[in-house]
């Protein structure tokens, strides 16, 4: 018995790299995977049939799987998405949003259109497939059919912490996590659950950065052997996720570096000072913020 026998996932940008690891993750789990790849350029330009290319493989494998070259960002092609898995397969029980594209430059550099590419293939992409596969499970469960969704959200380092030259891609990243812990809250009692994954791996995305190292595919690491940057390695937590066995984890950023898992808990209150009910003085503050809440005055601190 697979881990995912019997589901049926979509899973965006799963033409290449760590979408494609996860579509034959789940597939050898015994998922029926939609695989979405609008089939573009790394800066989301054009179009083409990578999708084909996972599916042969997921078919080659002897798993179950369905091409659809619907652009995410695009809200109603979006809903086109999610009623293709209805169609083909009868049922979603799984949404993997991956989808993703960059436009690197320094914010100086940045063209307006090139961060509204960004945020809008990522933030608008996730929210668009979320919107539509929560409408569907809504109203299963107003039909009184029992309901046990999974969404799986894509993040990363960069919006996390930030990263220089990428102000579209981390602020696109981090308003996945707003999205991902919201919508968690707005879906728990539907029987969803709504998790964000950052995962790790040499990918069009990072081959794209001055001194990285060129990508690969998944499919060209065997499947017993392990090796550190395979845009795979996250797809055994994103798969167990997606399962029935994590049905009490919601709401929560896990990142996947090499042969680590992380839980992140991030945005939480560290240290506080108190002006006692009295209004603060800007003159006399920053000497109070810098010894009692940063305990320094080092240039350049980071938190």
């Amino acid at each position: 018995m697979g881990l995912l026998d019997g589901k049926v996932a979509v899973i965006t940008g799963a033409g290449h790299g760590i979408g494609r690891g996860h579509a034959l993750e789940f597939a050898r789990h015994g998922a029926k995977v939609v695989v979405n790849d609008l089939g573009g350029s790394l800066r989301g330009e054009g179009q083409g049939r990578a999708a084909d290319e996972t599916v042969a493989l997921i078919d080659k494998r002897g798993g179950t799987a369905a091409a659809d070259y619907s652009d995410v960002s695009d809200f109603e092609q979006a809903g086109a998405l999610v009623q293709r898995a209805l169609d083909a397969y009868g049922r979603l029980d799984i949404l993997v949003n991956n989808a993703g594209i960059v436009r690197d430059a320094v914010i100086w550099n940045m063209p307006p259109e090139d961060f509204e590419a960004v945020i809008r293939v990522h933030v608008m992409g996730t929210w668009s497939t979320c919107h539509h596969a929560a409408r569907h499970w809504r109203a299963e469960a107003k039909a009184g059919r029992p309901v046990n969704g999974r969404i799986i959200n894509t993040t990363s380092g960069a919006g996390l912490g930030g990263n220089f030259g990428q102000s579209s891609y981390a602020a696109a990243k981090a308003a996945i996590v707003a999205i991902t812990q919201t919508v968690a809250l707005e879906l728990h009692r539907t029987g969803v659950t709504v998790n964000a994954v950052g995962p790790s791996g040499l990918t069009r995305i990072t081959a794209s950065i001055p001194g990285m190292p060129d990508s690969f595919e998944p499919d060209e690491v065997p499947e017993d052997e392990w090796r550190e940057m395979d845009p795979a390695n996250s797809s055994p937590l994103v798969a167990w996720l997606a399962s029935d066995e994590a049905d009490h984890v919601t709401g929560q950023v896990i990142r996947s570096i090499g042969d680590r898992i992380i839980w992140m808990r991030g945005w939480k209150e560290h240290r506080t000072i108190s002006a006692d009910g009295k209004r603060w003085d800007a003159t006399t503050l920053g000497s109070l913020i810098n010894q009692d809440l940063f305990e320094t005055r080092a240039p350049g601190m980071r938190f």
